[in-house]
């Protein structure tokens, strides 16, 4: 089946769906989870999470590690960021109030967001709090809070109440964060809209309330301009905002030497956005899995077993596996970051013999050199069910493996395809009997 994508949803009915509950979206969305977080099968609220922050909260407790309080602003920001293995080169400024901890933010007081392909971290300048989003190899995305006042004894704590935004249609109903996408209006009191953001959106309506830096950037975008004013238009009628190459030496953040850089990546929203989302496909496959298989949904799998799952798993799988292969990505444009993430970020993968890495950025024309997620590498892929993760490896072998690909999966050349499929078989050691096949000459 295939899975098409929810139209681009204005803000006030996006928050409106919200109040309707998982239960209520999932009725009127086919490709929603379509029951509660709560469910005995999932115990989202109940079940304790294993993830980095999770982890780094024990290391905490067991002396292993301290968090380092720097005064003036940043409080334990800096520390939090290496004990996570998050490199500040990642950071992007988002000056829309979309945060639990919105009264703080406005365009010369953005929130800075680092990541990495686990965790996400956000920090406000004069904000009470750091927020964390990790991604738990079980429950998916689990939301932290930890403290900036200076503490003999600093923990990150669980919280849910983020889940009134961050569980919704766009989601997939299920615990998720994302990249938002907020339309300038004229006035407060107007209309909101927007909505979120991926690889599949035009370019052109991406990062509405975002800054955006580089040493090229996309000629159109909805981003570096205010939020209210008479200067607010449609998408297609916003005038080309200015090109930034940095925010140092502008008005637009105030005191931006205070932040870690002073950029907002433009090859680092690019891959935030396309994880975030992809994070999500992978959490609502795996509770579907949950949700049919119960007690037996963490079954060990054989290489050579063909996985049996009911119908609504196997199109969550599909629409997981459309999603690595970048099924619907917009023409990209040329764009250059200059922070230094595309070079961090293409650091932190494995390599084939030939040092091709599926995180190899092209971001010309598309974002990934090689059309298939860097996120199979992620503890949310790998934490997937057996039957799950096994699903989708055969179902990315068969669209890869293809001689005479549908016609959706043509932008996947047959070049493309072999050097997929042999970087994935030499750095994925769980892969499924199929990918011992020899690949056909093309």
């Amino acid at each position: 089946m295939t899975m098409r994508r929810a139209p681009f949803v204005p803000l006030a009915l996006a928050f409106v769906a919200l109040w309707l509950g998982a239960t209520a979206v999932a009725r009127q969305r086919s490709d929603a989870f379509p029951e509660s977080r709560h469910h005995p099968a999932i115990k989202y609220g109940s079940t304790a999470p294993t993830d980095v922050v999770a982890q780094l909260n024990a290391r905490l407790e067991r002396g292993e590690i301290a968090l380092t309080f720097e005064p003036g602003g940043r409080g334990y920001l800096k520390s939090v960021l290496a004990a996570l293995g998050v490199d500040a080169s990642s950071q992007t400024l988002v000056y829309s109030g979309t945060s639990l901890q919105a009264s703080h933010i406005s365009e010369k007081n953005p929130r800075a967001i680092y990541f990495n392909d686990n965790v996400s971290v956000a920090w406000i300048r004069g904000a009470p709090l750091l927020e964390l989003a990790a991604q738990d190899p079980r429950l998916g995305t689990v939301f932290y809070q930890l403290s900036q006042t200076e503490s003999a004894s600093p923990r990150a704590s669980r919280m849910e109440t983020c889940l009134s935004c961050h569980l919704s249609w766009d989601t997939r109903a299920v615990p998720g964060a994302f990249v938002l996408t907020t339309f300038p209006r004229r006035t407060t009191n107007d209309y909101a809209n927007g909505g979120v953001s991926d690889h599949r959106e035009p370019v052109d309506r991406r990062y509405g309330g975002w800054y955006v830096t580089g040493a090229k950037v996309p000629p159109r975008h909805m981003g570096n301009q205010p939020l209210i004013g008479a200067h607010a238009l449609p998408p297609e009628k916003t005038a080309p905002p200015v090109p930034l190459t940095t925010l140092a030496g502008t008005s637009l953040v105030r005191d931006v030497g205070e932040f870690l850089t002073p950029t907002s990546d433009i090859a680092a929203l690019v891959v935030l956005e396309h994880q975030l989302h992809a994070m999500n496909l992978m959490t609502r496959a795996s509770w579907e899995h949950r949700l049919a298989a119960g007690a037996s949904a963490d079954a060990p799998v054989a290489p050579a077993q063909e996985p049996s799952l009911m119908p609504r798993v196997r199109e969550a799988v599909e629409e997981l596996a459309d999603y690595l292969l970048y099924v619907d990505e917009v023409p990209l444009g040329t764009v250059k970051g200059n922070s230094g993430f595309a070079e961090w970020f293409l650091a932190q993968g494995p390599k084939d013999p030939q040092g091709r890495s599926l995180r190899d950025l092209k971001l010309d024309g598309r974002m990934a050199r090689y059309p298939l997620s860097y996120t199979i590498y992620s503890l949310a892929f790998d934490g997937m069910p057996p039957a799950v993760r096994q699903a989708t490896y055969r179902r990315l072998w068969q669209l890869l493996s293809s001689p005479r690909p549908e016609p959706k999966y043509k932008h996947l050349t047959p070049a493309d395809r072999r050097a997929a499929l042999e970087i994935l078989r030499a750095t994925k050691s769980d892969l499924p009997s199929v990918f011992d096949q020899t690949l056909a000459a093309r």
